[in-house]
Formats: C-alpha cells, sequence, structure tokens
C-alpha cells in the first residue's frame, strides 16, 4: 500500500545550490530550515562564491525574491559591514528600493561615490543618481550625470538609457547608430516612424534586431512598399515575417531574395502552408532540387513534392530518391512509402519497407513509432510476451524518443503481467534512472510503493519544497549577469538585448540565457519555450552542449519555474488542494502567462471561460461584476474551486478530476461507461480524445518534475536510482 505523504506546510526557500546533478542525477539535498506559513525564506551562512551547480552564491542575491520591506533591514545591515562585494551590491539594491518607493534622498546617499566601489554597475549607479536626483527636483544635476554617462562609458549599453533620456536629436542618432540592437533605440526608432513611416533604413533596423517584438509586422508591411530594397533585404524581411508565422508574407519576400537553398524551401513551404498557388509552390520546390542537389532542404522538398503529388502512388519516385541520397530524411520518407504501398494494397512491397526501416534506420523516431504500434496491437490481444519484444528496443535504440519512457514502464507492466515480478520492478528502476523528467519516471515511482502519490491521493498531499535562488546565466556580460542576479530585471533586459546579436542562430548558452532573461521578464511562455528546445538541437556539438546542460539541476528548473507562489500556496490551502498540482495544471494551462486568452476566449492562468466564471462566483459569494480573469489571484480563486469541485465529482480521484478539466465531465462519465479496465494507466491510454490523453499526461508529468526538482525527499530517491546502473530487462 502506498503511503502518503505527511501533510505538511509548504516551505519554499529561497537557497543557493541546494540541488546538484552527479554524474548526470540529482544529489540529495541539505537539511532544509522550514517556515509555517511562507514559500520564501532565505538561506542562511550564504557566502561570496560561484557554484559548481550554476548558481552565484552571495548573502544578497537571495533577497531579490523577498519583498521590498522584507529585504530592507536585511539590507541595510549587509550595506554597513566592511568593504566587500555584497556591501556593494546590498548598497545598490537597497537603493533602487528607495527610488521605487520614491525616496530619493535616502538613495543618493547610498549611492553617493559607489561606482568607483562596484565599477562593474558604474553608468548603472550614476544612471540612478540621475534618477534619485529627478526626485528631488535637481534637473541640472540629473542632467549633468547622464553627460556624464556619455562622456565616461560611451561604448556601454547603459549610455543609451542616457541618450533616451537626454532625448536630443544627434544623441538619437548615437543610439542608432551605435547600438541598433537596444530596446530603447527600437522606441526612438518606432517615434520617427509615427512622424514619418518611409524610412526604409529605421524599419530595416527593427526587422533584423526587433523582428520578435510586438508590433513588428505592421512595420514590415510598411517596409515592402519601398521600391528600392535590394536583394539581401528581403532576405531579411522573410526571415523576420517567417519568425512571426506569417508564412505566405514570407514566401513573397524570399522569393525576392537571393536564391539560397533555405530560401527558396521557405518560398515553396510558405506558398503551400498559406494555400496560394500550389503550383507555384511545387515549380519552386523543383528548382530548389534542380539547384541544390545535395543540401538538407532539397531531402525536404522531396518529401513535400512526394506529399502535393496527385496520386500517392506519383510521390513513390520522390521518396525514393529521398532514401537513396538523403539518410537524414530516410526513414520519415521510408514510412511514407510504406504507407503508400497499404493505401494501394500492395502488402508486400510495404513490409519490405518496414524491416528496411527497422534494419537500416532503427535509431529513428519512425522506427520507434512502428515498434510501439506493433507493441500495442500485442498487447491489446494480451500477448505480452511479444509486446515486451517489440518494445524494449525502443528503450534500448531509442533512448532520445519521446516512446523511449512509456515502452520501458509498459515493459514493467507487461512483466508484472506475465509473473515476472524481479523484472517488472528492475524495469521501473530503469525508467526513473534513465528518463528521471519522464511523466512515466512517475508511474514506475508509483509503481514501485514510492513516496510520490497516485491518481486517488495526489489531491490531498502537500510537499515540502524548496525553490532557488536564479542560476548564473551562462552568456552575457559580468555586467549584465550581475544586473540579472540583483532582480534589475528591466536594465539587465536592455543589456542582454545590447548584447544578444545572434537571436536567429543563437548557441546553446546564449538560448538558455535568452529563456532565463524572459522568466524574470514575466514572459513565461516565450522562457519556457525557448529553453525547452534547447533539446531539438541536431548539430553534435551543439547536442552535446545541450545534454552537458541537461545534467544541471537549474536547467530544469528553469523549465518548471514558479511564478505566482503566493497565490497558488494561499488558495491551494483554501481549497485543501496539493499546491504542485494546482502548478503543474496552470503550466499546463497557460505557460504561467495571467493575460493569454485562447480560441474559445478561456483566459488567464487556470485558462477558465468568462460563462464558467459566472456560474463560480456567487457560490463562492463573489460578485461577478468584480473579478478580472486576466488578474493571477481571481483567476487561481475561481480556478482552484473548480479543479475543486472536479474532484469531489469523482471521489478525490485526479486522474479523473484533470481529465474533467479539459474535456469536461459528459466527456468523462462517457468514458467510464464505455472504458471497461479498473487500470487507471490503460483508462489513460485508451482515452478517445488524444488532446485529453495527452493533457492527463502532461499535467502529471508537470507535477512529478516540481516534485522530483522541489522536493528534497524525492530528489535523494531519484538520485538514489541515478546512480544505480540498471538495465532494462529483455524477454
Amino acid at each position: 500500500m502506498l503511503k502518503k505523504l505527511q501533510k505538511k506546510q509548504i516551505s519554499i526557500i529561497a537557497a543557493a545550490a541546494l540541488f546538484a546533478f552527479s554524474a548526470g542525477a540529482m544529489v540529495s539535498a541539505p537539511e532544509i530550515g522550514k517556515s509555517l506559513g511562507r514559500w520564501l525564506k532565505l538561506g542562511r551562512n550564504q557566502v561570496e562564491q560561484t557554484s559548481e551547480a550554476g548558481v552565484a552564491q552571495s548573502a544578497v542575491f537571495p533577497l531579490i525574491e523577498q519583498s521590498l520591506p522584507e529585504r530592507a533591514a536585511k539590507l541595510t545591515t549587509i550595506a554597513q559591514q566592511s568593504q566587500s562585494p555584497d556591501r556593494n551590491r546590498a548598497r545598490y539594491l537597497l537603493a533602487s528600493d528607495y527610488i521605487e518607493r520614491t525616496q530619493g534622498k535616502k538613495a543618493l546617499a547610498l549611492l553617493q561615490g559607489l561606482e568607483k566601489d562596484y565599477p562593474i554597475l558604474a553608468p548603472y549607479i550614476l544612471l540612478k543618481q540621475a534618477q534619485a536626483e529627478d526626485m528631488l527636483g535637481e534637473d541640472g544635476k540629473a542632467s549633468d550625470l547622464r553627460r556624464k554617462v556619455l562622456k565616461v562609458y560611451p561604448k556601454e549599453a547603459a549610455a543609451v538609457k542616457a541618450l533616451y533620456l537626454i532625448a536630443q536629436p544627434n544623441e538619437q542618432e548615437t543610439a542608432i547608430a551605435q547600438f541598433p540592437s537596444h530596446p530603447l533605440t527600437w522606441e526612438i526608432i518606432r517615434k520617427r516612424l509615427q512622424q514619418n513611416p518611409n524610412q526604409p533604413k529605421l524599419q530595416l533596423i527593427l526587422a533584423k534586431y526587433a523582428y520578435d517584438q510586438p508590433g513588428i509586422v505592421g512595420v514590415l508591411d510598411q517596409l515592402v512598399k519601398q521600391p528600392t530594397l535590394k536583394p539581401e533585404d528581403w532576405e531579411l524581411i522573410g526571415t523576420a515575417y517567417w519568425e512571426n508565422n506569417q508564412f505566405l508574407k514570407a514566401a513573397n519576400a524570399y522569393a525576392k531574395a537571393p536564391k539560397t537553398a533555405r530560401n527558396l524551401y521557405r518560398t515553396a513551404r510558405g506558398l503551400q502552408v498559406g494555400g496560394k498557388d500550389k503550383e507555384k509552390a511545387i515549380a519552386t520546390y523543383k528548382q530548389l532540387v534542380q539547384q541544390f542537389p545535395n543540401t538538407e532542404e532539397t531531402g525536404n522538398a522531396l518529401l513535400r513534392l512526394a506529399e502535393t503529388a496527385k496520386t500517392p502512388k506519383d510521390g513513390l519516385p520522390y521518396l525514393d530518391q529521398v532514401i537513396n541520397k538523403f539518410p537524414k530524411q530516410a526513414s520519415t520518407a521510408l514510412v511514407q512509402k510504406a504507407k503508400t504501398f497499404q493505401a494501394i494494397k500492395d502488402q508486400k512491397s510495404a513490409s519490405s519497407a518496414w524491416q528496411l526501416l527497422l534494419g537500416k534506420y532503427g535509431n529513428s523516431d519512425e522506427a520507434a513509432e512502428y515498434r510501439w504500434k506493433i507493441a500495442q496491437d500485442k498487447a491489446k490481444a494480451k500477448d505480452y510476451i511479444n509486446a515486451w519484444q517489440w518494445a524494449e528496443p525502443i528503450v534500448t535504440n531509442n533512448p532520445n524518443s519521446i516512446l523511449a519512457p512509456r515502452a520501458g514502464f509498459w515493459v514493467g507492466k507487461w512483466a508484472a503481467s506475465l509473473g515476472k515480478q524481479q523484472e517488472s520492478q528492475t524495469a521501473y528502476q530503469y525508467v526513473i534512472s534513465q528518463f528521471p523528467y519522464s511523466y512515466y519516471a512517475w508511474r514506475s515511482a508509483t509503481m514501485l510503493g514510492l513516496n510520490v502519490g497516485n491518481f486517488d491521493n495526489v489531491r490531498s498531499m502537500n510537499p515540502e519544497v524548496i525553490a532557488p535562488q536564479r542560476a548564473l546565466p551562462p552568456a552575457g556580460s559580468e555586467t549584465f549577469k550581475e544586473l540579472y542576479l540583483l532582480g534589475q530585471d528591466r536594465d539587465a533586459w536592455l543589456q542582454w538585448e545590447t548584447e544578444f546579436q545572434n537571436k536567429i542562430q543563437p548557441t546553446v548558452a546564449e538560448q538558455f540565457t535568452e529563456g532565463l532573461m524572459q522568466l524574470a521578464r514575466g514572459e513565461n511562455l516565450i522562457g519556457i519555450d525557448k529553453i525547452s528546445k534547447l533539446e531539438d538541437r541536431e548539430i553534435p556539438a551543439e547536442l552535446a552542449q545541450y545534454q552537458t546542460l541537461s545534467k544541471q539541476i537549474y536547467y530544469w528548473q528553469a523549465r518548471y519555474p514558479f511564478p505566482y507562489l503566493r497565490e497558488i500556496e494561499k488558495w491551494s490551502t483554501e481549497r485543501q488542494l496539493n499546491p504542485l498540482l494546482v502548478t503543474a495544471l496552470i503550466r499546463q494551462e497557460s505557460r504561467f502567462q495571467p493575460k493569454i486568452k485562447s480560441v474559445a476566449n478561456a483566459t488567464g492562468l487556470m485558462q477558465l471561460l468568462p460563462s464558467t466564471a459566472q456560474w463560480i462566483a456567487p457560490q463562492i459569494k463573489v460578485d461577478s461584476k468584480t473579478i478580472n480573469l486576466e488578474n493571477p489571484n481571481d483567476n487561481i480563486m475561481l480556478g482552484t474551486w473548480y479543479l475543486d469541485h472536479t474532484h469531489q465529482q469523482y471521489n478525490n480521484n485526479s486522474l479523473l478530476a484533470i481529465a474533467s478539466y479539459n474535456a469536461g465531465p459528459g466527456n468523462v462519465s462517457k468514458w467510464l461507461q464505455t472504458l471497461t479496465t479498473q487500470d487507471p494507466d490503460e483508462f489513460v491510454e485508451e482515452i478517445p480524445f488524444d488532446e485529453t490523453k495527452n493533457y492527463v499526461r502532461q499535467v502529471f508529468g508537470n507535477y512529478w518534475n516540481y516534485l522530483r526538482l522541489y522536493n528534497p525527499e524525492i530528489s535523494g530517491i531519484v538520485a538514489k536510482y541515478s546512480t544505480t546502473h540498471t538495465q532494462l530487462p529483455t524477454q
């Protein structure tokens, strides 16, 4: 019988480097302090150093997680200590807090002379002094300080802030010429374009450096009207449109760009996706094949030509070209070829294609998908021995496949059905050790009887968790890193954007740093997406860098961040819900974006429909007119009530409650009648809606990741499995 976690008050402690990976695995966290009713508390006795786990340890950095009143006394104490990096940091952060509260005189007292003691932030210190002088009505002193920044630090990113605030035309020209990637330069350009839209040089700067900013599509739409654009300009415009998912517009721009393999492919693909001029798209694919016969884009073009052929049989010659010449895309072509033969009832040729896929491309995702389909068919026929035999190679041959942890878990389930308990236990242990990030690692942990919750009791658990301080970014200048670690997010972003000019093809370190910066800005969807997509790197050197990074705890903590801690704690406690389950659902629903809306108008963190909110409001004695679903507190207040409601409907079974949250109670009731299995794992696999099936796995996978990353008990257990070199049992 699985033991329940003892109910504890959540205590999130902002501490440095409490976790680390060793040989690719987490090690256990040290003893944890506890704090009733609070999610954030500082670690003690922190010293000045940079840890191997990528966390800069300091007495000041953890304080950024506290509110201004909470940290004031501690910062004051540190600021009065003898000369040290932390003393300078405390003075700067405390002064910034005073400026935030418009207490300019107190800020100036702390900032006076600090630029000499703290040179890494010297221009920003002068700008803070100017800001404080403005508050005191000393406009002349403020102007002099900004001029000093321009004179002493003309090449620093902080100079743009001075140029922007001085707001003289000649200074603005300097910003545009020397700092085109600085966000304040973009503001200068936008204002100029409002006065005179006919300035293609300025529009091209935005297309190159600000293509990912709001409003850029409108700028591009004006830019394409210019008659003097060069082919390289059109390539820049096409890329900006492409990055904003404006594929048809991108195609039209790429058509005027230099004829490279990438530009031709995107021209054709944009026309195809945009649904315009299919014949022109086909002709462009053929042009690419003819002019660039050996590029990766050519292999993709051949696949598209097969896809757009008049009949499936007409596409076979294109697929054969891919199979014979492009090994990277050959597995995809073989699947298309096998399915084509099946469609025309040529089973012998189809079988040959499948066999070639398994024999020559057995490590491909397509081979894993084919094996898994056969394994599932065998399992449905209760032929567990053959199901096991078909699934086992997925785990060993395709460890990077999304199907690998799933196959490993079901090997354990099928082994148990065959009475092979030892092999079953070994399979579960293997899944935890090799795929600790997976939903199936959680299911394996429950099968092993570990203290991680199950579908029928996870709702009532309240596990203790520890939230770390910010990770040390692996890219960027020391100035940027210092600003970021001090929580000076606006200035850190301005500094980072100025430095980060490799947006289209960032290094692994740059992309991870960009993700961290977006999270710090509250752009959680973008941040999580950029960090998660690092796993898609294919160039061997970059893949190796990602694999090294993915062994660090701070990488996974960035993929599973903890925004809105206080609101989640408050309403989870009120509804007697597991806060990690609520956090997991929010991550899946909205990626922590409070103002996001679905096509159905579901709004906010927990994606509530306005009609649902109006139904809930009177039941919790709240006036629906006062509710704002874009407000995190209001959204979580209503969303947790609804999640509690779905749990009550299904006797606190979280599997059914989470499925109902996505698909609605009517569908879940229908499935309970039509799906006869009593096994919850089989029930998940048989959910008729793919969206809901994936949703259930993703929410509980999120829950497991928050548990294994932030709960010291479970992190220690995962560490033990990760250092145990088990092998998947073979049949």
